[in-house]
């Protein structure tokens, strides 16, 4: 990976400045969170030239939720953002011609006290469970789909309470509930307190029917916008790849964008550091869209239409195709 992407970086450098002088570089517009990971990739991306080197402009199209990154695509004041593959279809199903790119394989996990006596799965029956995201969240619906196949059916034999994922992770602190399934990034906050997981969702994916670590989330952007940007959209994967392969191999860059993650402390900035760098997509991309098939019925099962729409399998033109080595 680290080979591929710096030969692709110096091929690109080259084919857009001859003379080692980058102008006219051009915009991508990206609605993101400026704290989120995005923001802490393209730290990394400045700090290190690699928007220069792809001759790419990335300006933010700061977001107060992901709904307003949606809002923003559609009406064509951002040309990508980063959701779920999941969206990207039933959009695709609508008539709205998006598709998707991975971007991290980073997903939620059952975290309890370390003292807890829950050691499996199994044992969150009958527990008060904190669920972030709400009822059609993608995490919730795999860990139901999973113990199902146990005879557990978890949302009606447990005290289930919805929320956002801080206050959630707040009141599993505070011992008002048994067990939290929360989003990555407040997981590895726990863990740096002292929390144990029990299982990541990436644990339960082989029981689904899915071969390795699936990117749920990903770059998205218009097909008739890529397609007139076929060369910048690569060039674009390149240079975040190359952002993601320094924070893989840099433990001293994880120190210099401490401030832009908000880690209060020393050991829950690692617990960021190794959980993100687990998360960085290296799977072909057609190997990620063929879980992507198996685990859009599984979902499509145990959601129904309020979370995938009317299609009963992922629409064929969710999944990019045209990026150099996939």
């Amino acid at each position: 990976m680290k080979c591929f992407v710096r030969t692709l970086l110096a091929a690109i450098a080259l084919a857009v400045a001859p003379s080692g002088a980058f102008c006219n570089a051009e915009t991508i517009r990206v609605a993101a969170q400026r704290t989120g990971t995005f923001g802490w990739e393209l730290a990394v991306i400045r700090a290190h030239g690699l928007d220069k080197q792809a001759n790419l402009s990335i300006q933010i199209v700061e977001l107060a939720s992901p709904e307003a990154g949606k809002i923003a695509l559609r009406a064509g004041n951002a040309d990508m953002m980063v959701s779920d593959w999941l969206w990207v279809s039933r959009e695709r199903e609508l008539g709205a011609k998006l598709t998707f790119y991975p971007y991290s394989s980073a997903l939620g996990a059952v975290m309890v006290p370390a003292s807890s006596p829950i050691r499996t799965l199994a044992d969150l029956k009958g527990r008060k469970l904190a669920i972030a995201g709400g009822p059609i969240d993608k995490n919730w619906l795999l860990l139901q789909a999973a113990l199902k196949q146990d005879g557990i059916d978890l949302k009606s034999e447990s005290t289930i309470a919805y929320g956002a994922p801080p206050l959630l992770a707040a009141k599993t602190l505070d011992g008002e509930m048994d067990a939290t399934l929360n989003y990555w990034n407040f997981c590895a906050a726990l863990e740096a307190k002292g929390f144990r997981r029990v299982a990541g969702i990436e644990d339960i994916l082989p029981r689904l029917g899915a071969k390795g670590r699936i990117a749920m989330i990903g770059y998205v952007f218009d097909e008739a916008w890529a397609s007139a940007n076929r060369d910048a959209v690569a060039r674009f994967v390149a240079m975040t790849r190359a952002a993601k392969q320094i924070l893989s191999d840099s433990d001293a860059e994880w120190e210099t964008i401490a401030p832009l993650t908000g880690a209060p402390d020393a050991a829950t900035l690692r617990a960021y550091r190794d959980r993100y760098r687990q998360g960085v997509p290296r799977r072909p991309i057609a190997d990620e869209e063929a879980d992507a098939r198996v685990l859009y019925r599984v979902l499509a099962g145990i959601g129904g239409r309020e979370l995938v729409g009317p299609a009963a399998e992922l629409d064929p033109g969710t999944f990019y195709q045209a990026i150099p080595g996939d």
